[in-house]
């Protein structure tokens, strides 16, 4: 069967900061199962969170802080409050992937944010961008960081991300294999400055991609960082042309 289908949130940032509640039962309506949340502009946690229960929108993860330090506390209570099994790290900025010493010291993060996920049973996850596979002293920073990790730290990855960075989708999730549990969908021109389209209406493969990882993928959830287009248009055709395709399931075929 295939993998249920969210949205994250980011991608309707603009549009939720104006009508949150109104946008929310619009990604309802469009048939989504999930949401993945990232901040909460125009509501709370806690309205938010009522929200999703009333429209019946799964939270399977939250791109959160890292939790550590004096927002440890804060940011498994809100992971807890949504029901989100995985805690994200949305991303801890390219600059600490520029040596290999500083994705050494990154992992010490991620490996300290894990252990305090796991403490609150819940599951901590690498959201990716192109950096974190393109070389750096001669080695990819995500092979380092596999060495490197706690093996419990699973993957969230951003397959647009990787055909950026001029790899092939398909050949990492076979090497990551059952420690990418999340897929992120986006598509467009794979051009780091360029905005994306509707999954469906770019260069990527998600005929091919999607079910070589169908063993291990337990939510795709869709992305859209910028797009050349309306984006809650964009959010819609994407979920339909999964659905269409049978790549993905959502509460309307």
């Amino acid at each position: 069967m295939s993998a249920p289908i969210a949205v994250q949130l980011y991608s309707l940032r603009d549009a939720l900061a104006q009508d949150y509640t109104g946008v929310i039962r619009q990604v309802a309506e469009m048939g989504y199962k999930g949401v993945e949340t990232a901040g909460f502009p125009g509501s709370t946690l806690e309205e938010a969170n009522a929200l999703f229960m009333e429209l019946g929108l799964t939270v399977p993860s939250a791109h959160l802080p890292l939790p550590i330090g004096l927002q440890r506390n804060d940011v498994l209570d809100t992971a807890q409050t949504l029901g989100a099994r995985y805690v994200v790290s949305g991303g801890v900025g390219m600059h600490r992937f520029a040596t290999l010493d500083s994705v050494k010291e990154v992992c010490e993060d991620f490996n300290e944010a894990n252990a305090a996920a796991t403490a609150a049973r819940l599951r901590f996850a690498i959201h990716t961008h192109w950096w974190e596979f393109e070389p750096v002293e001669g080695q990819r920073p995500y092979q380092l960081m596999m060495e490197l990790l706690d093996p419990s730290v699973v993957w969230e990855i951003d397959t647009y991300w990787v055909q950026t960075a001029d790899l092939n989708p398909v050949a990492i999730l076979r090497e990551l294999g059952s420690r990418v549990p999340l897929l992120h969908i986006k598509d467009g021109p794979a051009l780091q400055n360029e905005p994306m389209l509707a999954v469906g209406q770019g260069i990527m493969d998600f005929e091919t991609i999607i079910p070589a990882h169908a063993d291990h993928t337990e939510w795709l959830v869709v992305e859209l960082d910028h797009c050349a287009t309306d984006m809650l248009t964009a959010v819609a055709q994407s979920y339909r042309y999964l659905v269409e395709k049978g790549l993905a399931h959502g509460a309307k075929s």
